[in-house]
């Protein structure tokens, strides 16, 4: 029992280092929601939809077709709109660039 006990918990900790350095853990699972409030997620960021929309890469009237519901973002687009949702500054931090 005791040696089960200490396997896990090594285990468990390797697999926290490997996520620390960057790594992929064996079994982890991503998890893209199936519907996002993009207008929410625009006013995280404090970004106009014309800045927002720009700042994606996506025409501001897509943008607008998501924000009214009439469509959902799909593929690509939802997961970095996930990512910005967690990190509203995500798209500065990553491709930014001092003035």
């Amino acid at each position: 029992m005791a040696r089960d006990i200490f396997e896990r918990t090594l285990s468990a900790l390797q697999e926290a280092e490997a996520h620390a350095k960057g790594e992929t853990p064996p079994g982890m699972i991503v998890h893209v929601p199936d519907t996002i409030d993009v207008a929410a997620i625009r006013r995280q960021t404090g970004k106009a939809q014309t800045a927002f929309a720009a700042s994606i890469g996506v025409p501001v009237a897509t943008l607008r077709q998501w924000e009214h519901h009439r469509r959902q973002p799909q593929g690509p687009a939802r997961v970095l709109l996930a990512l910005i949702e967690k990190n509203p500054r995500l798209v500065e931090d990553m491709l930014g660039q001092a003035e």
